[in-house]
């Protein structure tokens, strides 16, 4: 368990060290012909993502498809469950730092509910009492706020992100409980068990992916959006991906959670 958890740290020290060596390289990085101007590490990018991508093939997408399988259902909605409510200090955060008060008071309620009649928030009965869900996090504030997303990011093992929301993944830390905790080892478990939530909750587009002619342009233009999406709350313009990358109109966009 030493061993794993010492590599876990190895390896995000590995990321934020690409990260920080993108950031220096922004300007010096050729450009690809017809490049997309949010994109001007294009080239570095796309190899992050190969990288990824051979990682997730090999080792997480695997994990995760023999998690759904041996694991029954509701355990798994059980521990999705806490890893949400979990977040929901960072959705107050937020909230408030947007001035949304309304919306915080609802925060408030639900981490409360969730908490304690749910049980640590095994079970949802803030869902059934109708308090309202939000998704809110340190870089959506700072969208909000009007500061740019900046360049297109793809973070080694992470993923998509931007330069605003790179900075604001690291701010979220802080209100996470997870980073309170001074077990080491829990808490590298639960960053682990996190991460293997959400890709098994993401499994459902694995197909999608396969169908794309290009992966990394759709995965691009599919985070851009959903990111614009949740920071304007939804006042933005119809758009979904197509497999080429390009934009076309659509009638439904994904909600908020």
């Amino acid at each position: 368990m030493k061993s794993g958890i010492a590599l876990i740290t190895r390896l995000r020290l590995v990321a934020i060290g690409v990260t920080v060596v993108a950031l220096l390289s922004a300007c010096r990085v050729a450009s690809p012909r017809n490049q997309d101007s949010r994109d001007p590490l294009e080239r570095l990018n796309r190899a992050t993502f190969s990288l990824n991508d051979h990682i997730d093939r090999a080792v997480a997408a695997p994990i995760a498809r023999t998690y759904r399988r041996v694991v029954p259902y509701f355990a798994q909605q059980r521990v999705t469950n806490v890893f949400a409510n979990a977040s929901y200090p960072t959705v107050l955060v937020g909230n408030i730092a947007q001035g949304k008060l309304k919306a915080a008071a609802q925060d408030v309620m639900r981490l409360a509910v969730n908490t304690s009649v749910g049980i640590g928030g095994l079970f949802d009965p803030a869902t059934a009492l109708e308090i309202p869900a939000h998704d809110e996090d340190l870089g959506q504030t700072l969208g909000r706020w009007g500061i740019p997303s900046g360049a297109y990011l793809v973070l080694p093992l992470l993923g998509p992100s931007s330069l605003r929301d790179g900075i604001g993944l690291l701010g979220d830390q802080w209100t996470e409980p997870r980073h309170y905790l001074t077990d080491k080892q829990l808490r590298w478990s639960l960053w682990a068990t996190r991460k293997l939530d959400k890709r098994v909750r993401l499994l459902e587009t694995d197909a999608v992916l396969a169908r794309t002619g290009d992966k990394y342009t759709f995965v691009r233009s599919a985070y851009l959006q959903r990111r614009e999406f949740l920071v304007q709350d939804g006042a933005v313009a119809d758009f979904l991906p197509t497999d080429e990358g390009e934009d076309e109109p659509m009638t439904i966009l994904p909600p908020k959670r």
